[in-house]
């Protein structure tokens, strides 16, 4: 089962140094993303399903 990386922002809405710190955890490019927006269209939160390696 793959586990997920989350990253919420910090007041609510996520800034650019908070995606940014999303983006650079290292998880391959090639993986979708979920976001979750405020009302406002805002980034609350976003998502990336990550493959556990089990060494096979």
């Amino acid at each position: 089962m793959p586990a997920t990386l989350k990253f919420t922002g910090e007041d609510n809405d996520m800034t650019l140094d908070e995606l940014d710190e999303f983006v650079k955890a290292g998880v391959p490019g090639g993986n979708p993303v979920r976001a979750e927006l405020s009302m406002s269209r805002k980034i609350k939160e976003v998502e990336i399903a990550i493959t556990e390696d089990d060494g096979r």
